[in-house]
C-alpha cells in the first residue's frame, strides 16, 4: 500500500508533487508551503498513514543552499526508508524548508527565516500532515549555517522543539544577512552560547536534548573547536548532549545526518 498511500498524500498537499522515491516506497515531495518564497521538500515514510502520528524532523540547509541538498546530497529518502525497514528508526516525517528568496542567499537562518519557520512552516505541518503536535515530536537540525540556525532558533523557541541538532555548525551570529548591521542587543539575542547559559534552568526543566557533531574544517568561519566547546558548555550546565566527530570530508554530511537522526529517532527514544 505504501506507494498508493504516499501518492494520495502528495495529492492531498496542494501544489506538491513527487520528487524522489525511497527504496521501500517512502516519498520525497516538493512544493511551496503557502507564505514561503520557494519550494520546500517533505519526506513521508513507507506506508505513511494519515491516521497515525509521526515525529517530524525539520532540516535547515546550508547557506547559500537549497532544501534539495537533503534529497540528492545526504539522500534523506534512502536513509529514512532503510533505517525504518531495518527497525533502526521510528517512522518519521522530514520537512526541509527554504531560507532566502533564491538559492544564492548568503545570510543566516534568522530574522524573517526564523519567523517563517516558527509561524508558517510548523503550523502548516501540524495542520496538513500526520505530525505529533508537541515539542517531544519535533526535532530541529541543520548543516553548517543550518546548524547555527537550529541552535539559535531552537533555543529561542524552546517550547516548540524538544531536540536540537547542529552538524558542523557554529554558535555565534556572523555579520551577514539580518546581522549585517546589527547592534549588541540583537546579536546577544541570537547568540546560542549566551542563550544556553541564560536559559539553562528552563532547558533542563523542558528536558531539551542536544546532538552536536563536527567534521573537518570546511570554512574559515566554521571551526570544529566551536562545536566541541559548545557541547562542553551544554554538559557543564547539566543538559543532555551527544557529541561526535567525523574526521574525513568524503561522507561528512551524510555521516552526520545519519548519526544525528539515528540517535534522535531510535525506537527506544522517548516522544
Amino acid at each position: 500500500m505504501s506507494l498508493l498511500v504516499a501518492g494520495v498524500a502528495a495529492l492531498a498537499l496542494t501544489g506538491f508533487s513527487t520528487l524522489a522515491t525511497g527504496p521501500h516506497g517512502g516519498q520525497v515531495l516538493t512544493g511551496t508551503i503557502p507564505g514561503t518564497p520557494r519550494p520546500s521538500c517533505v519526506y513521508l515514510p513507507p506506508g505513511y498513514d494519515p491516521s497515525r502520528r509521526y515525529p517530524v524532523v525539520y532540516l535547515l540547509h546550508g547557506l547559500p543552499g537549497s532544501p534539495t541538498e537533503y534529497v540528492f546530497g545526504t539522500r534523506i529518502g534512502t536513509f529514512g526508508d532503510t533505517g525504518i525497514a531495518m527497525h533502526r528508526l521510528r517512522p518519521f516525517i522530514a520537512v526541509m524548508p527554504p531560507a532566502g528568496e533564491t538559492s544564492s542567499y548568503g545570510g543566516e537562518w534568522a530574522g524573517v527565516w526564523e519567523r517563517e519557520l516558527v509561524h508558517t512552516v510548523v503550523p502548516w505541518v501540524d495542520a496538513h500532515l500526520a505530525a505529533i503536535d508537541a515539542r517531544s515530536g519535533r526535532i530541529l537540525a541543520g548543516l553548517s549555517a543550518g546548524g547555527f540556525g537550529a541552535a539559535d532558533i531552537g533555543l529561542r523557541n524552546a517550547a516548540l522543539f524538544g531536540t536540537i541538532e547542529s552538524w558542523s555548525g557554529y554558535f555565534e551570529p556572523l555579520p551577514d544577512g539580518p546581522f549585517k548591521d546589527a547592534g549588541p542587543a540583537l546579536l546577544a539575542a541570537n547568540d546560542p552560547v549566551g542563550l544556553v547559559r541564560t536559559d539553562a534552568r528552563e532547558l533542563r526543566g523542558l528536558r531539551t536534548r542536544f546532538f552536536v557533531s563536527t567534521g573537518p574544517l570546511h570554512s574559515r568561519d566554521i571551526l570544529p573547536a566551536s562545536s566541541r566547546a559548545f557541547a562542553a558548555q551544554l554538559r557543564s550546565l547539566g543538559l543532555p548532549v551527544e557529541y561526535r566527530t567525523f574526521p574525513t570530508l568524503e561522507r561528512e554530511w551524510r555521516d552526520q545526518l545519519d548519526s544525528g537522526l539515528t540517535w534522535a529517532l531510535r525506537p527506544t527514544a522517548s516522544g
